[in-house]
């Protein structure tokens, strides 16, 4: 979901929800810590050179049992961090407090909540690693190694 999008989901809600990837939701009090622009620049295992931005949204709960963020609210923090910062209309990742580590989320809508979609990792370069970009079928039984493979653990090739 880009900036944009959640702009105008928010101008039409009376509340604001998020609902994590196991079906629980972000407690009622949560709290928006943080709006800005998250910038990597790396380089991916082929050797490419990648820049990638996003829109960052922090949610955090305290014991503020009392405190409510309500849409105009979210949108008012939301317009002004766009003024003060010049956001571009990217697509938003929000970063939530998980048990043990700082989970990091793709943002969705399901037409009354806001989704916490799970990340994954992937190679960027899986035609410079030989790495297959679909599963080749095979028949338990009829699977056999190339013999003229090159990458085999004595190799050192990985």
């Amino acid at each position: 979901m880009k900036l944009s999008e959640i702009k105008n989901k928010l101008k039409e809600l009376t509340t604001i929800g998020f609902q994590l990837p196991n079906g629980e939701f972000v407690p009622n009090h949560f709290h928006v810590t943080e709006v800005g622009i998250v910038s990597k620049h790396f380089i991916d295992c082929g050797g490419t050179v990648r820049r990638e931005e996003k829109i960052n949204f922090q949610l955090w709960e305290a014991n503020d049992y009392d405190h409510r963020l309500h849409p105009e609210k979210l949108l008012h923090i939301i317009e002004l961090s766009e003024k003060t910062l010049a956001l571009p209309d990217l697509e938003i990742e929000v970063e939530y407090q998980m048990p043990n580590t700082i989970g990091k989320f793709n943002l969705g809508f399901n037409g009354e909540y806001f989704q916490l979609e799970s990340q994954l990792t992937d190679c960027l370069a899986k035609d410079k690693c030989g790495i297959p970009t679909e599963k080749p079928k095979v028949k338990i039984g009829e699977w056999k190694p190339k013999e003229t493979s090159c990458c085999t653990p004595e190799s050192g090739c990985c």
